[in-house]
């Protein structure tokens, strides 16, 4: 079972949730969140009618590897970021479901 946890984060003005995503690639803190164990996804997004927003897709093994992510230092570096792009954030999270049998036949791959 894996837990995948989608965070848009939206900013004032346009291209501040952008900012934040190219700060968080470039400072290497989105590498070190890719590098730690569990972690499967870790990827940013830009929606087509929404120029304040970025979506993040952050995936994990399950809640022990999540759990020891929130518990890490990265987590004030982040926060850090956050606040100085002033971004709110709207979470969703899933968990897993193995069960995809039926929905195969409606995916070309």
């Amino acid at each position: 079972m894996s837990i995948t946890i989608n965070i848009y984060y939206t900013g004032k003005e346009s291209g501040d949730a952008a900012a934040f995503a190219r700060e968080m690639e470039e400072r290497g803190i989105a590498d070190r969140i890719r590098a730690e164990g569990g972690n499967l996804r870790y990827e940013y997004f830009t929606p087509y009618n929404d120029e304040k927003t970025v979506l993040l897709i952050d995936s994990w093994k399950n809640q022990q590897a999540l759990d020891i992510h929130h518990a890490s230092g990265m987590m004030s570096e982040i926060s850090e970021l956050r606040v100085k792009y002033d971004l709110r954030m709207r979470v969703e999270r899933y968990v897993s479901d193995d069960s995809q049998a039926e929905d195969k036949k409606f995916i070309r791959e």
